[in-house]
């Protein structure tokens, strides 16, 4: 990426920004049908017209690693739509970059009460991108700038989640940056949420559990991570992060493969697209 380009997205984060590229990536260059279609964040990134030319975009290179990002997308979106069938009507984006289920589906977020809590400076950046783009931020959607070092949940319990109403709260693409001890605080504090709230939120799997041909990628994911200054700091195999559920005050968890996730959105697919078990997601229930 150009200096320019860098300076243009100044206050936007990086993994966000690739996610969001990484998704459109799926729907330009993957065949249907698409598992999720999303251009709104490649527009809210506002990359530039190269964008395909980056690297960390090679169509080949990045297929089963895109496939894995709009499947745990999508997984969220249908256990959102689920619950808010159901009578759910809080929903919260942990670290939520550039998230674009509010602007995608308004159809079921106007019906909830969405937060997307991120650091102050990346949410600045996508606020300004929202009013670039005519689509501004209803009063059912709160933008929640949080310091994770800090007392985020209170300023998350500020901005009007009721912890007695059940809630979902998702985390995609998170708990690699943290410490354990943070992850356990945060799962802690979902737990504590009134009965009938869920937490979905992915893990990443030691590379030595990754597909050997998909271990070359994490390895350079990890690399560009710890340059940036957000290294990984926590894997997890599925029998651990289940015990940490269960550790932290759960009534139910489970854990949803690459597998499963391929049986459910990747069926049929003779191209190679398909999400690598790098990444998969556990379920929690109160």
């Amino acid at each position: 990426m150009s200096d320019a380009t860098e300076q243009g997205h100044a206050g936007a984060d990086h993994t966000a920004v690739r996610t969001a590229l990484w998704r459109a990536l799926h729907v330009r260059a993957d065949a249907a049908p698409h598992v999720l279609e999303d251009e709104l964040g490649l527009r809210l990134a506002d990359p530039g017209d190269d964008w395909r030319d980056r690297p960390d975009m090679d169509e080949r290179a990045t297929r089963r690693v895109r496939a894995s990002i709009v499947a745990r997308a999508r997984f969220v979106e249908d256990l959102v739509v689920e619950r808010a069938g159901e009578g759910v009507d809080q929903y919260v984006v942990l670290g939520a970059g550039l998230d674009t289920f509010a602007q995608r589906r308004p159809d079921v977020a106007a019906r909830l009460r969405v937060f997307e809590v991120d650091r102050p400076g990346p949410q600045a950046f996508k606020r300004r991108r929202l009013e670039a783009l005519g689509l501004g931020v209803p009063d059912w959607l709160r933008l929640v700038p949080v310091d994770f070092e800090g007392d985020w949940w209170g300023r998350l319990l500020d901005a009007g989640l009721d912890p007695g109403r059940p809630a979902v709260v998702a985390s995609a693409g998170v708990t690699m940056y943290l410490t354990p001890e943070a992850i356990k605080a945060t799962f802690a504090l979902v737990a504590g949420l009134a009965p009938g709230s869920t937490l979905v939120s992915t893990f990443l799997r030691p590379v030595e559990d990754v597909e050997p041909e998909e271990q070359p990628q994490l390895r350079a994911a990890m690399k560009g991570a710890r340059a940036a200054g957000t290294p990984f700091q926590t894997f997890f195999r599925p029998e651990q992060i289940l015990a940490l559920a269960r550790e932290t005050g759960f009534r139910t968890a489970r854990h949803v493969s690459a597998e499963e996730l391929a049986e459910r959105y990747f069926t049929g697919r003779t191209d190679g697209v398909r999400p690598s078990r790098g990444e998969e997601l556990v379920v929690a229930g109160v």
